[in-house]
């Protein structure tokens, strides 16, 4: 087994679609060479998805409405999660053991954890997000007004303010 690498991504102005994707790519090919490589997202609450917010707002309303207290299906509030669960949907996480393995290897963090704020620790590299930085769109929004809109509590990222 390769030693094992811990790729840091900062999800600040990055569009949520690419951003899993790619997360979700390196994960799996990860998994499926038998590595231990593992991603970490933070500033999940700053990650954007384009469109007009009228639109975006309604699909992830619809989305949560579909939730059933004890039967499901469950759709998160928090960004974190809500990106987690994002790059889960690509993942073959039920049918195959590497999906699930690359799962496992996922974190997403809210905000930035002290530890990696300024430099990074040994073994982390800070992840390409050349490919994946692309200017805004004219019309988005972030993952934090979303959850917000929600209901999910915005004061854990946004310090109080509202």
């Amino acid at each position: 087994m390769d030693e094992a690498t811990t790729y840091v991504f900062d999800a600040d102005g990055l569009v949520l679609g690419r951003l899993a994707s790619t997360v979700a790519d390196m994960l799996l090919k990860a998994a499926r060479s038998d590595r231990d490589d593992k991603v970490v997202i933070i500033n999940a609450e700053k990650a954007i998805v384009s469109g007009s917010s009228r639109s975006v707002l309604q699909n992830y309303h619809d989305k949560y409405a579909l939730n059933h207290a004890r039967k499901g299906p469950y759709f998160p509030r928090m960004p974190d999660m809500i990106l987690k669960r994002t790059v889960r949907g690509m993942l073959p996480y039920q049918r195959k053991s590497s999906g699930r393995r690359a799962l496992r290897n996922l974190r997403v963090e809210i905000g930035c954890p002290s530890h990696l704020a300024s430099a990074l620790p040994e073994g982390h590299v800070e992840g390409d997000a050349s490919k994946i930085r692309k200017s805004l769109p004219e019309s988005f929004v972030s993952l934090g007004d979303i959850s917000a809109s929600l209901g999910a509590p915005a004061h854990r990222w946004t310090g109080g303010e509202q």
